[in-house]
């Protein structure tokens, strides 16, 4: 994958059939793993995930025909390789939550990736446990959880922030020989005053 991320943003207006079809847990799957690891034929895919050669052949070829895979340079002439198009997609909440369907693709999305967050844990558990990452990553890894009270454009500001320094690190590090992968996760759910109980203790 090249170094330099590129950006598809979805319309849910104009792109409705493609977010449907990148809902489906094991083409979300399928396009996490070839943004991760480069591109791969329908066989590798298949011994990844544990889906029949068919079933991931199926899947990617739903992938391309809404243009989130294409196919890549072949080694040989027996087995097509795909690639991810972009190395990022993302979409306006706002439009998601006015086009018919939207919320309830974008809620699909969101616990899409949620289960890749799980994935992603077991297997740096999995890596540290084995040795295949360095001891120095014990340390900076982890998962944390915040409850600040913000306005929706301090929000906003936070998101751009990360994103921009996030940019900035990788640029930094894209040729020291230290630099691995690392997984993100971001989350920003700003949640309202819960109902206060009546005299009874039910919720008003």
């Amino acid at each position: 994958m090249d170094s330099e991320p590129t950006r598809r943003v979805l319309d849910p207006d104009r792109d409705g059939a493609a977010l449907k079809a990148l809902t489906h847990p094991l083409r979300i799957e399928l396009l996490g793993l070839l943004r991760q690891h480069g591109p791969a034929t329908a066989s590798e895919l298949a011994a990844r995930t544990g889906e029949s050669s068919a079933s991931t052949s199926y899947h990617l070829r739903v992938l391309a025909k809404y243009a989130f895979v294409a196919e890549a340079d072949h080694r040989d002439s027996r087995e097509r390789r795909w690639k991810a198009v972009h190395t990022l997609t993302s979409w306006s909440n706002e439009a998601m939550h006015r086009a018919p369907g939207g919320r309830a693709a974008l809620s699909a999305l969101r616990r899409r990736q949620l289960e890749h967050l799980e994935r992603s844990l077991v297997r740096h558990e999995a890596d540290l446990e084995s040795g295949r990452l360095d001891s120095a990553w014990q340390e900076p890894s982890g998962l944390s959880d915040a409850l600040p009270r913000l306005t929706p454009e301090s929000l906003t500001e936070l998101w751009e922030t990360v994103a921009a320094k996030t940019a900035e690190l990788t640029a930094r590090d894209a040729d020291d020989l230290r630099a691995e992968q690392v997984v993100i996760f971001t989350a920003g759910l700003p949640l309202a005053p819960e109902p206060a109980p009546d005299a009874k203790g039910n919720a008003s």
